[in-house]
């Protein structure tokens, strides 16, 4: 009989102040997806900037913070938009996945917030989720739309850094979080309405290969967020469970990291002096959680120099 992995706790890290919350304000956003119109925030899209600040986006009321090291938030932008993720690439830009608009660009001095891509042959995308740069710089992205078990037509993208844009998936049930190898050989999407983790194979004419499922979840919503540390294992956000799975590379389960604040931790970043904190949105509950991990996170392009 298996064992279950061994727990790591959490502690709360930063709250979204009183100030910040929003009231009695409707949000489509929030109705659809069953979630009430009493969240004051939807936090989501964790990202390291080089001085050590975190960038978040609150998705219903398109906002993006920055979280400066003692834990204080600080408003960039507040737009008309929903910001589900976020990314900041090596030179410095800050692109969100919008799910209302597309491919953004978000200027931190003044808060404009542009379009990148955000109609490709003309056409809108169904609602773009999560984002991820690779090592060569290619930028790949989903696009959820309200894609599910009936409707799976969910799609996954790649950006190249020459403006060339495949599409490498059009049949995914909820596509959502995403991360590469460091080869770029595999690419690993979260499905989440499917509670799996998909690994896509990439062949040196850019094409995707054979898929098959990497780890299947159990209970909760499914897979959202995900990150890799430096020896290949892979951090994988499970929000109605409230708890981050990490997986080794053959996709054992080696820790169940608690949420301590609510049931619905969304995204996932390593952070620290030596890069061993894992901070997590908790998106129910407005906080930023943080738990120490035994390896750091991988590197990720946009840090690189």
């Amino acid at each position: 009989m298996l064992q279950p992995p061994p727990v790591i706790e959490t502690e709360v890290f930063a709250r979204l102040p009183e100030s910040f919350q929003i009231k009695n304000r409707k949000s489509d956003w929030l109705e659809t997806l069953g979630l009430g119109s009493d969240l004051g925030s939807f936090l989501e899209g964790p990202s390291f900037d080089r001085e050590g600040n975190l960038y978040v986006v609150d998705i219903p009321y398109g906002r993006v913070f920055r979280v400066t090291p003692d834990g204080t938030f600080h408003l960039v932008a507040e737009y008309d938009g929903e910001p589900n993720g976020l990314k900041i690439h090596k030179d410095g830009r800050i692109f969100i996945a919008d799910h209302k608009n597309g491919i953004m660009l978000l200027d931190p001095a003044s808060g404009a917030v542009t379009p990148y891509c955000d109609r490709p042959v003309l056409e809108r995308f169904r609602g773009v989720n999560d984002l991820f740069f690779a090592e060569s710089g290619n930028l790949y992205f989903t696009d959820q739309g309200r894609s599910g078990l009936q409707d799976p037509t969910g799609r996954v993208f790649r950006l190249r850094p020459d403006g060339t844009l495949d599409k490498l998936l059009d049949n995914a049930p909820s596509p959502n979080g995403l991360v590469t190898n460091p080869e770029e050989t595999q690419l690993f999407v979260g499905v989440t309405r499917g509670s799996c983790v998909w690994r896509v194979p990439l062949y040196r004419d850019g094409k995707a290969g054979a898929i098959g499922v990497f780890v299947f979840l159990q209970g909760g919503v499914g897979p959202d967020g995900m990150t890799f540390d430096v020896e290949g294992n892979m951090g994988v956000c499970h929000p109605g469970l409230g708890v981050v799975w990490l997986f080794s590379p053959r996709g054992e389960p080696l820790y169940r990291i608690e949420s301590c604040a609510g049931v619905l931790p969304t995204n996932c970043a390593y952070g620290g002096p030596d890069g061993k904190t894992l901070y997590i949105t908790e998106s129910q509950s407005g906080t930023i959680l943080r738990a120490q991990l035994p390896t750091p996170g991988r590197v990720m392009y946009s840090h690189m120099d």
